[in-house]
């Protein structure tokens, strides 16, 4: 790789590191280029990525970053998957790595807070930000219907009284 390219890699990194939601660092020895093009395909579905650089390349761009706690992880053939959303990649590399025992989490981390494996797991089972911002809209919407529900409910029962009364009215 020449000089020219290594600078482009190096600051290429360095603008993940420094703006993106989370990071997690594994180790890929053993995985064929099937299982990585379907890792690769199955991040990008959820707006994650997966990079593959030299480690001292990585520890370069690593420096005066928030997420600089991984520099230490960069040992092996280790590949790097970031995202945005804080649950993206980190439920993509777990599920994979369950499928595929090749595939094996080191750690990561998010924002400033470095991420054993324990953590990169915990929060592969929280939902992602769609999924709360649904959860979230469906909580919104809820009372709004109950209201809806409450107010046309008397004046439902008042009919009915007052049909009933209607027809003592004509049988009396």
């Amino acid at each position: 790789m020449e000089r020219a390219a290594k600078r482009e890699l190096v600051s290429t990194l360095n603008d993940v590191f420094a703006n993106t939601g989370v990071v997690v660092v594994a180790h890929y020895a053993g995985l064929t280029v099937a299982d990585m093009q379907k890792l690769r395909a199955q991040m990008k579905q959820v707006g994650a990525t997966v990079k593959v650089a030299k480690n001292s390349l990585a520890k370069i761009a690593l420096e005066g970053t928030d997420v600089a706690s991984i520099s230490g992880l960069m040992k092996g053939p280790t590949l790097i998957a970031f995202s945005s959303d804080p649950v993206a990649a980190p439920k993509v590399a777990v599920d994979f790595a369950k499928a595929n025992d090749k595939l094996v989490i080191l750690g990561g981390a998010m924002g400033t807070t470095a991420l054993n494996v324990d953590g990169v797991k915990a929060l592969a089972t929280l939902p992602s930000l769609d999924e709360l911002r649904a959860k979230l809209v469906g909580l919104i919407q809820a009372p709004a219907t109950k209201i809806a529900q409450l107010s046309t409910a008397p004046a439902a029962k008042l009919a009915r009284v007052f049909g009933a009364y209607a027809k003592t009215g004509e049988a009396a």
